[in-house]
């Protein structure tokens, strides 16, 4: 297992232009997790508002979107494959956020770009886009594939603590998982140009439970 690096704490939405700020000096190791530079307060419905799907890393089977609870590293999808994060009100829980690609492809991602995001929230005028009542320190990153972990041995992988708490207004909620699967350098304010890379979203279930009285 290796060590992952701790996250920064920032709470906002720019997957439609997440990825122009990925390239070039941003990507010297040792890397970590990114805050969005532009498009904070944008409105788009996904990164698919400035980005292409055109790569060629469409094979569902060797995609891996997973999330895993920190301490067990055990995957938190149940069997109809939807994550479920479970967390007692008043506490918290971290999960490991685990994006990229089973060995087999001829070129792989370099980075993957992923944001938690409740659609609900895109249209509103604040800078939090998660869920709302919850508490999130790392809804959204960029990193660069190479991280290692137990079980996903060959695999090419970006793996990043997150920790979520429910506030006292939060409630039960579903948010999506959208990730950006990308190689090649962006030209900026052209998003289409110079990046290769492919859109997968996924659902994830939030539940929040009362402390036993």
């Amino acid at each position: 297992m290796s060590t992952l690096p701790p996250g920064s704490r920032f709470s906002a939405f720019a997957m439609g232009c997440l990825l122009a700020v990925i390239g070039g000096a941003w990507l010297a190791r040792p890397a970590a997790a990114y805050p969005p530079a532009v498009g904070i307060l944008g409105q788009s419905r996904s990164c698919l508002a400035c980005h292409g799907d055109s790569g060629p890393w469409t094979d569902e089977a060797r995609t891996i979107v997973d999330i895993l609870d920190a301490k067990t590293k055990r995957s938190l999808r149940g069997r109809d494959g939807v994550p479920v994060i479970e967390v007692p009100r008043g506490g918290a829980r971290t999960v490991l956020t685990v994006i990229g690609r089973r060995n087999g492809d001829a070129k792989p991602p370099q980075r993957h770009a992923w944001i938690y995001v409740d659609p609900a929230q895109i249209g509103s005028s604040g800078l939090s886009k998660f869920a709302p009542g919850w508490e999130v320190n790392l809804p959204m990153a960029c990193r660069l594939a190479g991280d290692k972990l137990e079980g996903y041995e060959g695999s090419h992988l970006t793996v990043l603590p997150m920790t979520i708490k429910p506030a006292q207004p939060a409630r039960d909620a579903e948010v999506e998982l959208q990730v950006m699967l990308v190689a090649g350098e962006p030209v900026k304010g052209k998003g289409r140009e110079g990046l290769v890379s492919n859109y997968v979203v996924r659902k994830v279930l939030l539940k929040v439970t009362e402390p036993k009285q």
